[in-house]
């Protein structure tokens, strides 16, 4: 057949069109680094911060302004991070728990990348907090990057975290820094000491050196000839680090730097101009599915969050949230949500300080100069508050004129309807992702282990978790009101152990006595432990006492939380001293085991039969 030299040049056109749209799949370079908030970062606008590769890698790509973490330690944020899922809403909350999830019906993120034909690579954290399941084993590389390799297995997904912002950098002697440490910005809740201000200039020092990770990374993507077909990601894993940020649902610790650039080939992708701001509100569990939609990827439906960027994005929602579990060997339990302003934070422990000494925390000079200073009556009022019990159920604060988070608002009228949006919000989202956090930790553990399920599955069948009664049960519990009385006092009866739970820490909260005897013999030794608890509080110690110390002699499996709750009493929990140095433990009990021994260090006070 022959051609006219039209049909022949508009197939000619059509050709070159085809490959002229014809561009390879991104390859993608996520650099993290970790415990870092946005105050160390100098382009976030913090002018002693040392940070010139990163705020370069700024002005090439894109700066998101409202980047948030769901929670504000590694493990729940990883965990978060590599399944696309809440960490609460699977059971992987608690920090360094390890606990199973269903793997035949959630995936890795880079099982996704895989099947789309990514070479993927992570060095060197994992730390998914999640059992079942080697973590390297979603990896093509796990080890150290092979930059050859990428270059020949392209497209790839890579990883590369940095370690030398963690807060294990901002430990041990503080002197000799080569930050000045009259180059900060102290927090307000922070006494200006010098020593003090030098473990700020130690932390400047080790995210200078960050920097300079990451800055080195960036070059050997440039110098394997990389650069213009990589997508690069740099963000921080959570906040921190300095004490009362990494752990704490303040801004200190969810807010992180969020930096994104891609090359010309792909401006399709971008959000707008190089060197721009971005005003969307962006939470880690957005990331997955990001990461996945621009690679082409599947979407699993089991993923939380939104696509933010890309070709695939969907709507900015209004809000983040956020939860914190256990810390390491500090029981603790609350949520929190915001927007681009405003901070909404649930208290479910208003009973426990939010400053426990926490053995790790401790090594920083910065936290035991702070404990000084509050212990000897030298700090103010705002330095001393943190390490007394919150008392507050909720806080509010406005994190553009307190990023500091000291001034609670949620008393002020003329920001209810604020608190009550945000209030709600939360609540609605509690359900949605089925908050596996309303049972204490080792009855959560216990229960999926009797009913042969992960937490998982467990919290999404109402016959073994009814999540909505649970929530109704503990909101009535913290309202601290009388008129509630009987109703709490008929949740002691009930068959659930949650509901009683809730109903023991309602009582507790208003000191109601009879509460605390007719729960001494509970089935739930959580139950139990806060029984005693409130009877020790109303003057009957010595049951209260004994009842601690019997669940302790007989291993109970809430004896991390026996043992914060000795902590909590003081002075007066030393009558349980012989039998807590007879204790075998390990792990996190272990560690506020030495705690406990350390502070109430007296003479063995038996306790009477």
């Amino acid at each position: 057949m022959r051609l006219c030299l039209i049909e022949i040049l508009c197939l000619l056109g059509l050709a070159v069109s085809v490959a002229g749209n014809e561009v390879p799949p991104p390859n993608i370079l996520w650099l993290t680094s970790e415990d870092n908030n946005v105050s160390w970062v100098g382009c976030y606008g913090n002018p002693h911060a040392e940070t010139p590769n990163i705020d370069r890698l700024a002005a090439e790509g894109f700066q998101y302004m409202h980047a948030y973490a769901n929670a504000p330690v590694c493990a729940p944020s990883r965990s978060t991070w590599i399944t696309g899922i809440n960490a609460i809403s699977m059971g992987t909350h608690p920090m360094r728990s390890r606990y199973d999830i269903p793997h035949g019906q959630i995936p890795y993120y880079p099982d996704l990348l895989r099947a789309n034909g990514y070479y993927t690579g992570n060095y060197p954290k994992t730390d998914y907090n999640i059992g079942g399941r080697e973590d390297k084993a979603c990896w093509d590389n796990p080890d150290e990057v092979d930059w050859q390799a990428l270059k020949a297995r392209q497209p790839f997904f890579q990883v590369i975290n940095f370690k030398e912002s963690h807060e294990s950098r901002a430990q041990g002697q503080v002197e000799n820094t080569n930050h000045d440490p009259a180059d900060v910005r102290l927090r307000k809740y922070h006494p200006d000491l010098p020593v003090i201000r030098q473990n700020y200039a130690k932390y400047h020092d080790a995210v200078k050196r960050m920097d300079g990770d990451v800055g080195a990374a960036l070059e050997m993507l440039e110098k394997t000839g990389l650069s213009e077909s990589t997508i690069v990601i740099y963000n921080s894993d959570h906040g921190g680090v300095l004490p009362r940020s990494k752990r704490f649902l303040f801004e200190s610790g969810l807010h992180s730097p969020l930096i994104i650039r891609i090359p010309k080939r792909y401006e399709k992708l971008r959000p707008a101009a190089p060197g721009s701001k971005i005003d969307r509100l962006v939470s880690f569990v957005d990331m997955p599915k990001t990461w996945l939609s621009l690679a082409g990827a599947e979407i699993p439906d089991v993923m939380q969050g939104t696509v933010f960027l890309g070709e695939g994005i969907e709507p900015e929602p209004q809000f983040h949230f956020a939860f914190r579990g256990r810390m390491d060997e500090r029981c603790e339990n609350a949520r929190a949500v915001c927007d681009k302003r405003f901070l909404y934070i649930r208290n479910y422990m208003p009973y426990a300080p939010w400053m426990q000494h926490l053995n790790f925390l401790w090594k920083m000079k910065a936290s035991q100069a702070w404990e000084e200073q509050v212990k000897s009556g030298r700090a103010s009022e705002v330095q001393s508050r943190w390490f007394a019990p919150k008392g507050y159920t909720e806080e509010l604060y406005d994190m553009q004129t307190d990023p500091d988070s000291v001034n609670n608002l949620i008393d002020s009228p003329e920001f209810l309807e604020i608190s009550q949006r945000m209030r709600g919000q939360l609540r609605r989202w509690q359900e949605s992702v089925h908050d596996a956090g309303m049972l204490p930790e080792s009855e959560m553990v216990k229960r999926a282990a009797d009913h042969g399920t992960t937490i998982y599955e467990l919290v999404r069948n109402p016959k073994l978790y009814n999540l909505p009664a649970l929530l109704d049960a503990a909101d009535m519990a913290l309202e601290k009101s009388p008129a509630n009385r009987d109703a709490l006092m008929s949740l002691l009866s009930s068959t659930d152990s949650g509901l009683r739970y809730w109903g023991i820490v309602g009582c507790f909260l208003l000191n109601e006595q009879e509460a605390g005897f007719r729960c001494l013999q509970d089935p739930s030794h959580e139950v139990r432990a806060m029984a005693a608890w409130l009877l020790i509080n109303t003057g009957e110690k010595e049951k209260g006492f004994q009842c601690l110390d019997n669940l302790l002699k007989t291993n109970s499996y809430a004896t991390l939380k026996v043992l914060n709750i000795m902590d909590w009493i003081g002075e007066d929990a030393r009558v349980l001293l012989p039998t807590v140095k007879e204790l075998n433990l390990e792990n996190y009990e272990e560690r506020i085991q030495v705690s406990i021994i350390a502070a109430l260090d007296a003479k063995d006070i038996t306790i009477e039969k």
